[in-house]
């Protein structure tokens, strides 16, 4: 008897996924998503079979790979948090989203074409992400770290400004130096 839920993946399964998704971000920030998919498979060290199992289409697997960075970037807050100082969490946490940004920047015209289609990439992650700027900036300031007066909306917004004008690997330091800029300026003057 079934009750219409799906049934957990096998462990095994679980990790060919996750070592897929692993594999095609290295791969298409490298090569490009033209990169051809069996590249995919073999740098997973999985059989094409198994790749066309789990994403059936390129857009498939570009969305996955997109929704799994964004579940990781989110996922770092709480463990950042957890690891150090709420300020260094932060500054850290705003690096691994110059990450997702470098990420993000190479599947663009994927994720265009897969929301195009009807789908939505983008659905939960705007949310995802402001609650864990949320979570940071909280720390934060309870530890009277930073200035009361701003919002998580505001560094959200910051961050988003630093993505458009320094996406892409080459623009990488600038970024960085943008990013330490505006933490800067969170900042509570002593």
């Amino acid at each position: 008897m079934t009750d219409g839920a799906p049934r957990p993946m096998r462990a095994d399964a679980r990790r060919n996924r996750e070592k897929i998704l692993t594999a095609a971000v290295r791969v298409f920030t490298t090569e490009g998503l033209d990169a051809h998919l069996e590249r995919i498979a073999k740098e997973a060290g999985v059989g094409s079979a198994t790749l066309y199992r789990n994403f059936p289409t390129r857009e498939a697997l570009v969305e996955a790979v997109y929704r799994n960075e964004v579940a990781h970037l989110c996922d770092a807050a709480p463990a950042l948090l957890a690891q150090k100082p709420p300020t260094e969490a932060l500054r850290a946490w705003t690096r691994l989203f110059l990450d997702y940004v470098t990420t993000k920047y190479g599947m663009i015209d994927a994720l265009r074409a897969i929301a195009a289609q009807g789908s939505n990439p983008y659905g939960h992650s705007r949310e995802m992400i402001q609650a864990a700027i949320t979570s940071l900036m909280d720390a934060c300031t309870a530890a009277g770290e930073i200035r009361t007066d701003i919002r998580p909306t505001d560094l959200s917004a910051a961050l988003e400004g630093i993505a458009l004008t320094s996406a892409g690997a080459e623009h990488r330091q600038q970024a960085e130096r943008l990013l330490d800029l505006t933490l800067d300026g969170l900042m509570v003057r002593r």
